[in-house]
Order: C-alpha cells, then structure tokens, then sequence
C-alpha cells in the first residue's frame, strides 16, 4: 500500500487534487481512497487530505499518520508546520516551488523535489493572479515524481471530474508532468 497525505490551504485545491490523482489511479485497477481532513475551516487555513493507494481493497479508514509520500501544496506551510511529520524513510516531499529543492531547509534529511505548479496555474490563467488554483498542475508534477499512474490516466481523471476549464487544467497537468524531476 502506498499513503500520501497532501498539505494545502483552503481555496487552492488540494481536495480536489487528491480526489482527481485517486480517480486516474482506479482508472488503471488501483483500489483507492482518497479523503480531506478540516474543520470548520475558512479560505488560506490549513488543509490535509489523504490518499491510499493498493492494489486490493482497503479497509483502514483511519488519518494517514505515516505516508510514504508528502505533498505541499502550499510551500509556506513548510515553514509554518511539521509537513515531515510521520514520513517514511525513504520517502518524497513534493513541494509547489520554483526554488529548486536544495533550496529547502529540509533537504538535507528528506528527498525532495519541486514543482512550480502556481506558475503553471498562473500561465493556463486557472484562478487569479492573487489565488491561483494549482491543483491539476501539482498533481501532474506528482505523477510523473511518483510515477504512480500514466499521464493519459490522469488527463482522462481532470476531463471528467474538473468541470471548469477542463482544456487548461488538462494542459497545466501535461505542463507540471513535463518539466517536474523525478527524486533520485
């Protein structure tokens, strides 16, 4: 089984992002669950959202505490919280960036990798200049860092489950997987 919990703000699309990898990866036979964690929360606070991906049915319902994978959407919030909190050894920390990953602090203990999906959002005009939505963009990132699913898998997952501008969301995906590194 492999859990990957998401680290995000409120109004930038990080449900959704989990919601879209979770559909691409059943696309292909994957059993998944894919599931947010907040409050009564407003826009800008912090938001979790998980993902567990198997390849037979998944009972566990309870909060991901030791993902394999992190992702964040928001990189101010590697600052503002433990977003390594409970990360498996060995494993990848995506983070929405145009720094490159040695840029982050804790790069000399994790593997990390970047992804400048609010540039991409901002180019494929997906929210605002002040609020960008990156989620398709960071998932295509994650996919091609994870390689956890085919891309084809994941542009069919955002025709069908993102019902505004699906074109540019497809395009920003297809951009993120693109130019995003994978972790050696």
């Amino acid at each position: 089984m492999v859990e990957i919990r998401f680290h995000g703000r409120g109004g930038q699309g990080t449900v959704v992002a989990s919601k879209v990898l979770a559909d691409a990866l059943a696309k292909e036979g994957n059993y998944v669950q894919a599931y947010p964690e907040f409050g009564v929360e407003r826009r800008g606070a912090p938001v979790f959202a998980f993902i567990r991906i198997d390849d037979k049915p998944i009972y566990d319902k309870s909060r991901i505490y030791e993902p394999d994978h992190v992702v964040v959407v928001d990189p101010t919030l590697v600052e503002a919280i433990d977003v390594t909190e409970g990360l498996k050894d060995g494993g990848v920390i995506i983070i929405n960036s145009d720094k490159k990953p040695e840029e982050f602090k804790i790069y000399k203990i994790f593997r990390v990798a970047t992804v400048n999906a609010t540039g991409i959002a901002v180019k494929h005009k997906l929210g605002t200049l002040v609020a960008p939505i990156v989620n398709t963009a960071i998932v295509g990132g994650v996919v091609k860092i994870l390689n956890l699913t085919k891309l084809e898998s994941l542009l069919a997952a955002i025709k069908e489950g993102v019902p505004l501008k699906p074109e540019a969301n497809m395009a920003a995906a297809k951009e993120a997987y693109e130019k995003a590194e994978k972790v050696l």
